[in-house]
């Protein structure tokens, strides 16, 4: 956790880019980001460790490598809970807000209802970040400032890949408490795969990602419970070659997630992922560039 006087002094978002782009892949880190402002530090209620456990600790280092490879890689600097950048813009929260909302937010999805819109009123489970309400300007200025800054240069990324390969895949980077149980046997799998059930990826591009993931020996589970967020969805058109898959991995393959220090199993995570990365990649290029005319 980073307090800065000045965020806007930092830069919302930041793009590594190779040399030169080999495949048509953009990984996507939105709630990394570790750069808190102190004005936002001033008010919440909340220590730095609660505080941070909206973060996805860690991840953008996880997938660090994929540069080197030939890909790029974007990365939120501000934090979840601050701007969720995973919502739709004005998805808020009208009891966390001293002031009226304009008439285009979205008061009612059951994400609002949950306190985790694009301005979070909660982190982990219901905890309240904030000790009273804060003035909606306020909100409305972090969307300008932040939400819609960050997506338009991941917006730009994606099109200018699409651009030089005639498609584009988008891999949404995310980490999840181990503490999650599925199916009937209630254990954790080591990552969960979201295409929004079919809607952000074509079939095989999912398919080849969990194939490469299996292959490396992690434990994978489709689309429950987590089938991808707003960015999955937004920018999933798999018609017109842009393909977008969600990825959640396990906190506890590589962090203690109660100090939130990485463990001495992020180095042999993170050459797993640049494998995974790596075939992923060679396998998943050549399958998008069939399926615009397939699905036709």
């Amino acid at each position: 956790m980073i307090v800065t006087p000045d965020f806007f002094g930092v830069p919302v978002s930041h793009v590594s880019e190779p040399p030169e782009m080999l495949f048509p892949v953009v990984f996507n880190s939105a709630h990394s980001g570790r750069y808190y402002p102190q004005t936002f530090a001033a008010q919440t209620r909340l220590d730095a460790r609660t505080l941070r456990k909206s973060e996805d600790c860690h991840v953008d280092g996880l997938f660090a490598p994929v540069v080197g490879h030939g890909m790029a890689l974007h990365v939120a600097n501000f934090p979840r809970a601050y701007v969720d950048v995973n919502r739709e813009p004005y998805e808020l929260d009208p009891r966390m807000f001293d002031g009226a909302l304009p008439a285009h937010a979205n008061i009612g999805s059951p994400r609002v209802a949950g306190g985790l819109g694009s301005v979070p009123r909660v982190v982990g489970e219901g905890v309240e970040i904030y000790g009273r309400r804060i003035p909606v300007d306020e909100g409305l200025q972090r969307i300008e400032r932040v939400y819609k800054p960050f997506h338009r240069t991941l917006r730009a990324l994606l099109s200018r890949t699409h651009q030089q390969f005639g498609e584009v895949i988008l891999l949404d980077c995310h980490s999840m408490p181990s503490s999650l149980k599925v199916g009937p046997q209630g254990f954790c799998p080591d990552i969960v795969l979201g295409n929004r059930f079919g809607a952000s990826a074509a079939p095989d591009i999912t398919d080849c990602a969990i194939d490469a993931l299996q292959a490396l020996g992690f434990s994978v589970v489709r689309n429950k419970p987590y089938a991808g967020g707003y960015i999955t969805e937004h920018y999933g058109r798999p018609r017109h070659a842009f393909h977008a898959l969600q990825i959640e991995i396990n906190r506890a393959l590589y962090m203690d997630e109660v100090t939130l220090e990485l463990t001495s199993g992020f180095a042999s995570l993170q050459v797993a992922l640049e494998q995974f990365s790596l075939a992923f990649a060679r396998q998943a290029g050549r399958l998008a560039y069939r399926y615009p005319l397939a699905a036709e």
